[in-house]
């Protein structure tokens, strides 16, 4: 049966909270999603609420606020929680910490900007640099082992970072990511791993760690240092409506890592690296701490600019599990592809069970579908010659079109740990410039898909 058909005989079938899913979806899938979605449920907060300017903070976007918010969260969480207000108008301010039961909210025409000199995200906080437990620089809006926290509204964030600020660190950062990699590798103490000042590993956007019921919702963000939204080893996190455009070295849009069920939905992503990249830490770092990513929907969003519209690693040494990935717009000539999934013999990891669903693809770079064991390691350009094979499995494409790529699918495992339990079902891949990669593939299923309106074979 062509896709059209099928899609056009298919029945909607009703889901929790309104959710309409494909009668085409496999009933336990569908089940299993439904389960996900029904545990994860927004904090809700106390109807307090708590002006910024009311403690001393000044609109115009030249005097510091920094003291004043952080009063106004202070009493916030004293008082039992409720919402800290950023009312319209520029503010000016150094790092955010929140505290349990605080909502940061952003009303509109609300700019929060944050101050570019890194002295203000001293002392180094518990954090974690490209994977790595670390003391760094404070993440800009941070909160360590919290309960109950968001930032909503429909303000904007602004990391004013550019390539005079923040981003010029990444020039000179190898050495220190180098540093703190092999650090891990000896099993140095996390608190002897001190990075910070006189060093150039950038900070992060916003990294709740170690927290329950985390909420980001309606805002806009731009301008990060480096990755924008990293909830680390979080529970119950959703990402809802938020607008990212923001294009500077490794600015990946929104990366859940080593967190457990995780909802992102009704995105628009424009970034200078990953759209949303799944993580579980890396390599020997990861391994210790062994907790995977997993229970991760996204849905409804759209990726424009980026390297993959949904990728898995490279840091993945923890797992990652149970994806969910559905009715999902990506196109540009400069999102190079859809869905990757990146890894090498050093980091290893388990993934397991993707299901990328319902997505119209514009236009991407390089491969739709990209399945690559040879990401690059820094001892080893090609990623070879380590001793952790990682493990692929259930990797569920359906009902994707594309409309331009340079290849429709891109799969290389190793020839003793091939890439294994990919299905692509009913895809139609349009204007593809070259021939697709497959390379120590395993159980490879190809069912009526088409590639340049030809049927696809291997």
């Amino acid at each position: 049966m062509t896709r059209r058909g099928f899609l056009g005989a298919a029945a909607i079938i009703g889901a929790g909270a309104g959710r309409r899913l494909r009668a085409w979806q496999a009933p336990e899938r569908v089940k299993q999603m439904e389960a996900i979605v029904a545990r994860i449920r927004p904090p809700r907060f106390p109807d307090r609420v708590f002006d910024i300017t009311k403690h001393g903070a000044i609109a115009g976007g030249e005097k510091d606020s920094s003291q004043a918010i952080a009063a106004a969260i202070e009493a916030c969480a004293k008082a039992g929680g409720g919402r800290v207000i950023v009312p319209k108008g520029e503010f000016l301010t150094g790092p955010v910490h929140l505290k349990s039961n605080v909502n940061l909210h952003l009303e509109e025409g609300s700019v929060l900007k944050f101050l570019t000199d890194p002295q203000w995200y001293l002392p180094p906080v518990l954090t974690r640099f490209e994977g790595t437990e670390c003391m760094n620089y404070s993440p800009l809006i941070y909160t360590f082992q919290q309960n109950n926290i968001a930032v909503t509204g429909t303000g904007t964030l602004d990391g004013q970072a550019d390539n005079e600020h923040w981003w010029a660190m990444r020039t000179n950062a190898r050495a220190d990511a180098d540093a703190l990699v092999a650090m891990a590798d000896k099993d140095d103490p996390v608190d002897q791993r001190v990075f910070g000042e006189g060093h150039y590993l950038r900070p992060n956007f916003f990294q709740p760690y170690r927290c329950n019921n985390v909420l980001i919702e309606g805002i806009s963000i731009r301008n990060s240092p480096m990755w924008e939204l990293n909830p680390v080893l979080c529970r119950n996190v959703t990402v809802r409506n938020v607008k990212i455009a923001s294009f500077g070295p490794n600015n990946d849009g929104c990366d859940p890592e080593s967190s457990t069920d995780v909802l992102i939905e009704g995105c628009v992503f424009q970034t200078g690296d990953d759209c949303i990249a799944i993580k579980s830490g890396r390599n020997r770092d990861g391994r210790r701490i062994g907790a995977a990513c997993e229970n991760i929907i996204i849905r409804d969003c759209t990726m424009k600019d980026g390297h993959g519209g949904v990728s898995l690693g490279s840091e993945g040494s923890g797992g990652i599990h149970n994806v969910f990935v559905d009715n999902c717009r990506m196109d540009s000539p400069h999102l190079q592809r859809a869905l990757r999934l990146k890894t090498n013999s050093f980091r290893g990891g388990s993934y397991e069970n993707v299901y990328f669903t319902n997505i119209a693809v514009g236009e991407v770079a390089e491969a739709v579908i990209e399945v690559d064991f040879f990401y690059p390691e820094y001892a080893n350009r090609d990623g070879r010659g380590g001793p952790f094979h990682p493990l692929v499995k259930n990797v569920v494409v359906e009902h994707v079109t594309s409309e331009k790529s340079k290849r429709a699918v891109y799969l290389r495992g190793y020839p003793d740990a091939p890439v294994s339990g990919v299905r692509i079902a009913h895809c139609s891949f349009n204007n593809v410039a070259q021939n697709d990669v497959i390379e120590n593939v395993a159980d490879l299923q190809l069912e009526d898909d088409t590639r340049n309106g030809k049927p696809m074979m291997r």
